[in-house]
């Protein structure tokens, strides 16, 4: 058995740590490894692994973003990595083919292996069971407790914002700023760690520095070598990086709101 496999995670330790593991095995040939979804989403699409590892928070595009690019029914054999273990591992162990939290162990890999090459050879891979149990995983992922309001510092006292109010979100070095349509507030989070705890489904990462709720998009534009330039119903414009090409394509394709469903 040779079984074609493709690494993805934006963490280069985690991403490395598979890596040497994979390599102890003389039945895993290694294609490529990836260090953000759209990446991954070209490496799925050209060299068509039998397997991927598959990390669910990334920035920008998530794991999740690059099964629903992809399609469930058109995904190779996929074990999930999460570093969140309150992130819906349960639906993990009962939907797809496994699931490893970070850090895990060698037994624990070792045990995935064997887990995935069983599978594999049952027939259960692209088109198989695979095709029906993503979708169930991610709709079990999809219901997890997201972020409903957010503690922020007024003056003297803390008080709650609903997510929803949120138009924009900007880092700014181990913080970031939270644009409401009447004003500004500032948290203590990295920009990477609040993007992990809200939905995905309603916010997107447009730019390095900057997350867009999706259903306050009014319009975007194309702008110069590559750019796109999103208009918030705020009137606030914020550039879309290049590099930001499949968060475009699901905004544009699906209309903002749709893209949220």
């Amino acid at each position: 058995m040779s079984i074609a496999t493709l690494v993805v995670d934006d963490e280069p330790i985690a991403r490395h740590a598979i890596v040497r593991l994979l390599r102890d095995d003389p039945d895993i040939e290694l294609l490529a490894e990836c260090g953000d979804g759209v990446s991954a989403v070209e490496a799925i699409r050209s060299q068509s692994p039998d397997l991927v590892f598959l990390d669910i928070q990334m920035p920008a595009m998530s794991g999740i973003d690059v099964v629903a690019t992809i399609g469930a029914e058109r995904m190779p054999a996929t074990v999930f990595v999460t570093a969140f273990e309150q992130y819906a591992v349960w639906a993990f162990e009962a939907n797809a083919v496994d699931y490893l939290v970070k850090p895990f162990s060698r037994e624990r890999f070792a045990n995935t292996l064997r887990r995935v090459k069983a599978w594999l050879s049952t027939g259960e891979g692209v088109g198989g069971a695979t095709s029906v149990q993503i979708p169930q995983a991610l709709d079990a992922l999809r219901q997890r407790d997201f972020l409903q309001r957010l503690p922020v510092r007024i003056d003297e006292h803390i008080s709650f914002i609903d997510v929803d109010q949120i138009v924009w979100i900007k880092a700014s070095g181990n913080t970031v700023q939270i644009h409401l349509a009447d004003g500004v507030h500032e948290m203590r989070e990295t920009m990477s760690a609040l993007a992990a705890r809200l939905d995905s489904r309603h916010f997107a990462r447009v730019h390095r520095s900057a997350i867009i709720n999706v259903r306050r998009i009014q319009a975007i534009h194309p702008w110069f070598n590559g750019y796109h330039v999103v208009t918030m119903d705020t009137g606030q414009k914020l550039r879309m990086s290049r590099y930001q090409h499949e968060t475009f394509l699901r905004l544009v394709t699906t209309g903002g709101e749709k893209a949220t469903e």
